[in-house]
C-alpha cells in the first residue's frame, strides 16, 4: 500500500504512538465504528502503518478491552452458565472462517481504501437500522432464550468484520436484531461474543509474534493493554447509555462523515499530519 499522501513513513512505532493506538482501541472496540478501521487510519495518519510490529500490536492490544467486558459483566458473563451455549456456538464461524482466510486478512489490514468504503457503507446501514428497529417494536428475546441455531447465524454475521472498517460490534448487532434480540440485548451479546473471539485472535497473534518480540515490544504491549482496558471500560458504559437513548444513528452519521473525509484525502492527496 502506498504511504499516506504527504505523510512520512517512520521506521518504528514510539511509546507515545502506541498509547494513542491503545486509546483508539479502547474507545472503538465495542462501538459500531470499527476499531480495526480506526487503528489502521490512526497508524496511517502517524506514518507507521508499514511498521511490521504495528499490525501485531493492533491485534494484541485488544486483550485489555476484552478484560473490560469481563470486569463490567462478570456476573452475567462468568456466572450465568445459561448463555454459554449461545456464546460458544456464536464464535464458531469466526474461528473456522478466520483460520481459513487468515493470510488474506493480514494482506488487507493496512488498506485505507477498504476501510474508508466499509465505514461509509456501514454508516448508511446503521442509520437505516434505527428505522428498522423502530418499526419492529418488540421486546425481543433474552440471550438465554436465543435458539442455538440463531446464535450460529449471529456468528456468521460477525465474520463480516474480517473486512477492515465493517466493525465486529456492528455486524454482530445486526445479526442479533435479525435473530429476534432487541437493540440493547443484541449490543450486550456482541460484547460477550467479543471475549472468546478477540481473546483467541490476540493469543494466536502473540504466539506467532513472540519469537520476534523484544523487551521494548513487551513493555509497549503491557502499557497499551492497560490503557485499552481503562478506556474500553469507560467506552462500554457510555455506549450502552447512548444506544438506549438514541439508537445507532449517530454512530452511522459519524461513519459516513469519516469515510467521506478519508476518501477525499485519498482522492485529492491532502496532507496527513504525522505525530
Amino acid at each position: 500500500m502506498p504511504p499516506a499522501p504527504g505523510g512520512i513513513i517512520l521506521e518504528r512505532m514510539t511509546l507515545l504512538q502506541s498509547l494513542i493506538l491503545a486509546v483508539v482501541e479502547g474507545l472503538t472496540e465495542y462501538l459500531p465504528v470499527s476499531s480495526t478501521g480506526h487503528l489502521i487510519l490512526t497508524s496511517w495518519m502517524m506514518g507507521i502503518n508499514q511498521d511490521p510490529f504495528v499490525k501485531d500490536f493492533t491485534v494484541m492490544v485488544q486483550f485489555g478491552a476484552i478484560l473490560a467486558v469481563v470486569l463490567l459483566y462478570w456476573r452475567r458473563f462468568l456466572l450465568n452458565f445459561k448463555i454459554y451455549p449461545q456464546v460458544a456456538v456464536g464464535v464458531l464461524p469466526a474461528i473456522a472462517i478466520g483460520l481459513a482466510v487468515k493470510k488474506y486478512i493480514d494482506v488487507v489490514l493496512g488498506n485505507v481504501w477498504i476501510v474508508a468504503i466499509a465505514l461509509l457503507v456501514g454508516g448508511v446501514l446503521l442509520i437505516l437500522t434505527d428505522a428498522w428497529v423502530a418499526r419492529k417494536k418488540t421486546a425481543g428475546l433474552k440471550i438465554e432464550e436465543l435458539p442455538v441455531p440463531s446464535a450460529l447465524k449471529i456468528g456468521f454475521f460477525q465474520t463480516m468484520a474480517f473486512i477492515p472498517g465493517v466493525s465486529r460490534s456492528a455486524a454482530s448487532i445486526w445479526g442479533g436484531l435479525h435473530q429476534g434480540l432487541n437493540l440493547k440485548t443484541a449490543t450486550e451479546f456482541s460484547f460477550f461474543l467479543a471475549v472468546p473471539t478477540l481473546a483467541g485472535a490476540s493469543l494466536l497473534k502473540l504466539l506467532k509474534a513472540w519469537p520476534e518480540l523484544t523487551r521494548e515490544h513487551i513493555e509497549v504491549l503491557l502499557y497499551g493493554n492497560l490503557v485499552s482496558f481503562v478506556v474500553g471500560a469507560l467506552a462500554i458504559k457510555g455506549f450502552v447509555g447512548v444506544v438506549e437513548r438514541h439508537g445507532l444513528k449517530f454512530f452511522g452519521y459519524y461513519r459516513v462523515v469519516l469515510g467521506l473525509l478519508v476518501i477525499g484525502v485519498l482522492v485529492f492527496g491532502g496532507e496527513v499530519h504525522v505525530l
